[in-house]
């Protein structure tokens, strides 16, 4: 192992490289590293043509993360799972000048599993029917993408999806403290995600492995059970002490509630004030209070403020994960995502992801930008903007229940909650519930059987029922033919039993009297 600088870490990317780099949202990124690999690029015009893989959205939703790498010529392809951190990429994605792909979260994770094995990829339920399956888009996030990488198989009588796997010429990571060795140790990390898997590929692969550290401890010190990356796998450490380039995440310089060194009281946490958002995760809740001890998954913006709401309603028994591989706790919001106040366990993101591919989750809350008639859902891409799916399409084929929460509408809406009830003063422009959704994210018709699934906005409540959506709640204050009903696509049924959404949902007052 040798310490270099950022700088020299960047000179090690040579043209055509596959690079592979650590992160989460704002979280767990060797932001040094990158940031040293976008200058070099700007003063030389080297490297070029770079492939990217990496699993969640990581970045700052501007420049930082993996949106250092957003320069035409430098990065001639990339395979992610989130692209939302990185508009830089999606720009270059929109405009067709490299080639994107889109893959879910858990089976990018679940890959460098399979590429440190030797195996051929990762052969997978999660996706058939979406546009990552060969038979829409094979994951292609524009037309200048001329050939999807994932095949469709056949194994035992069914139909499976392969990711293929692909050697790793770099290795991005992040830890905290290196020996003088080489081994790596995460205590101030907010999770693992899969930085010894990712190791162990990029040295099974005969490429180069850089972790970014805040320290070097001397020979010996680290307890091994501490240690994540075994210095056999390391070539080389990079020591950032700047706390803008090595924070805990892109928001905040340390937590230590994140990381289990200390508790934080979570009856300090300020009430969320009353909003159009704060109503639509007030009604999703009320889908998870009657569960008995069930294990959720909560998905980033909208869908992770449910945590803080069960907080306030002083409701705990559930036990919440997140796609990072955080099991318990507060979730943290924005930047932090992926993070939580009061972890109980922290296991690694293939890990977390084996879990929900498996049917573990009893039901996820989760976001979307349109639903169909069908129950369809677009997460992806929409308005000439790709986003990616994230872990979202491991999660919603899987969970026994999912409640997918947004806005009605999108596009210059002027909503007020006032008195227990909704005030539309301007609606938006564009209506979420469509025909037919732009990108298929997820299909209830590759979800299991019995699925139960909800899609809750601010004025109205459907569910999926024999494969129709259908309106089960309106909100009080609203002209439901013009707010509604007059808005939604043909196909979209009424139910018989249409009824008013609770007015207490739209009070100031807590929600406790509910569940006494």
């Amino acid at each position: 192992m040798r310490i270099i600088s950022s700088q020299q870490a960047a000179d090690l990317l040579q043209d055509g490289m596959t690079v592979a780099a650590s992160g989460f949202g704002g979280c767990c990124h060797p932001e040094a590293i990158t940031a040293a690999v976008e200058e070099r690029f700007l003063a030389s015009g080297k490297p070029r043509n770079l492939t990217l893989l990496f699993a969640a959205s990581t970045g700052d939703r501007q420049t930082r993360g993996m949106g250092h790498f957003g320069y035409e010529g430098l990065v001639a392809c990339v395979i992610a799972g989130g692209w939302r951190g990185t508009p830089r990429l999606g720009r270059l994605a929109v405009e067709g000048k490299i080639d994107a792909h889109c893959w879910p979260q858990g089976v990018i994770a679940q890959l460098y599993r399979a590429i440190a094995a030797g195996q051929p990829g990762v052969v997978t339920h999660i996706g058939l029917g979406s546009f990552m399956d060969p038979l829409h888009h094979g994951g292609r996030m524009n037309s200048t993408t001329s050939r999807p990488l994932v095949e469709r198989v056949s194994l035992r009588g069914k139909e499976w999806l392969l990711y293929p796997a692909m050697p790793l010429d770099c290795v991005l990571l992040r830890g905290t403290t290196a020996d003088e060795d080489g081994n790596i140790a995460l205590e101030d990390e907010a999770f693992p995600l899969d930085v010894l898997a990712m190791a162990q590929a990029g040295r099974n692969s005969g490429g180069i492995v850089v972790v970014q550290v805040k320290r070097i401890a001397e020979r010996g010190s680290l307890q091994p059970n501490d240690v994540r990356i075994p210095a056999m796998l390391v070539d080389y450490v990079v020591v950032c002490e700047d706390p803008a380039q090595h924070g805990i995440s892109f928001s905040e310089t340390d937590n230590i509630a994140y990381t289990g060194r200390v508790r934080m009281a979570v009856n300090r946490l300020q009430p969320a004030p009353l909003s159009v958002d704060k109503v639509i995760q007030r009604r999703a809740f009320l889908e998870l209070a009657p569960l008995n001890f069930p294990t959720v998954n909560l998905g980033i913006g909208i869908a992770a403020g449910i945590g803080r709401i069960a907080s306030e309603e002083a409701f705990e028994d559930y036990t919440v994960t997140i796609e990072s591989g955080v099991i318990g706790g507060v979730p943290a919001e924005e930047l932090s995502f992926g993070a939580a106040i009061n972890p109980t366990a922290i296991v690694t993101q293939a890990s977390q992801f084996d879990f929900y591919d498996g049917g573990g989750l009893d039901i996820a809350f989760l976001g979307m930008a349109e639903v169909d008639r069908h129950g369809a859902v677009n997460v992806s891409r929409f308005n000439n903007s790709i986003v990616g799916v994230g872990g979202f399409t491991n999660i919603s084929q899987t969970a026994k229940r999912i409640v997918y929460l947004g806005t009605f509408s999108a596009g210059g809406a002027q909503i007020a909650v006032t008195d227990g009830r909704l005030d539309i003063v301007q609606d938006g422009s564009l209506c979420k519930i469509v025909d037919d959704v732009d990108q298929i994210s997820s299909s209830p018709a590759f979800a299991p059987e019995d699925q139960l699934q909800l899609v809750v906005t601010e004025r109205a409540v459907f569910h999926v029922i024999e494969g129709c959506l259908t309106l089960t709640e309106f909100a009080p204050g609203i002209d439901l033919s013009a707010h509604v009903l007059d808005r939604l696509p043909k196909g979209v049924a009424v139910s018989d039993q249409l009824r008013q959404m609770d007015a207490r949902l739209f009070s100031t007052n807590a929600m406790k009297d509910f569940f006494q």
